[in-house]
């Protein structure tokens, strides 16, 4: 054999391992919000009625959502969705699913009881936290996680809308944001960008 027949031999299984190498060596992809200014120590009211901290869950990743509990189309979709697809990724990834703390705050706290929230997280998933404080305190916690509210005018029989910012954001265990889970898009997309950060 010569030189350059043994050449042409070697040539692809050695370009196959250059890139194989060069696959390897990429960096992890940087999640959308590195670097974000989202988030904040707080404490406010869980559903059972004890003070409940963002740093009681350092260690852990945690997906957060603001809403109201009488919301009638958005809190609920964006919950069931994000929810659903938690559940999906704790069943393929049941070690890395239990890292994982769901969290709702209320904006509406002047309706939203402890006793109310608690039954409305039970209606999506049994580690999900529901929180309320004064309207003081969700004013501090919505503007430190980038989000707003905006309580609407009661109407005749004195119930009212809360418009408010819809996302689901995702939180490493350090407390800082990863992604925002599209739920929009329903629960397995949901699942999916769990899968790409939660490690």
């Amino acid at each position: 054999m010569n030189r350059q027949t043994m050449l042409r031999k070697i040539a692809p299984p050695i370009a196959a391992l250059a890139l194989l190498s060069a696959c390897e060596s990429a960096p992890p992809p940087e999640p959308p919000l590195a670097g974000a200014a989202i988030g904040d120590e707080f404490t406010l009211t869980g559903e059972d009625g004890t003070p409940v901290s963002w740093s009681d869950f350092d260690g852990q990743y945690r997906t957060l959502y603001f809403g109201y509990t009488y919301c009638p189309d958005v809190c609920p979709v964006d919950t069931q969705r994000a929810m659903a697809g938690l559940k999906a990724f704790e069943q393929d990834n049941p070690e890395l699913g239990a890292q994982i703390q769901p969290l709702f705050i209320s904006v509406d706290p002047a309706r939203d009881t402890p006793d109310v929230l608690a039954e409305f997280t039970d209606n999506f998933h049994p580690r999900l936290i529901g929180m309320t404080g004064t309207k003081e305190q969700i004013d501090t916690v919505t503007d430190a996680f980038a989000a707003a509210y905006t309580i609407e005018e009661p109407n005749e029989a004195g119930g009212y809308l809360v418009g408010h910012t819809n996302i689901t954001y995702l939180f490493g265990p350090d407390g800082n944001p990863l992604a925002m889970l599209p739920t929009d898009e329903g629960p397995v997309a949901v699942a999916a960008e769990l899968e790409k950060w939660v490690r």
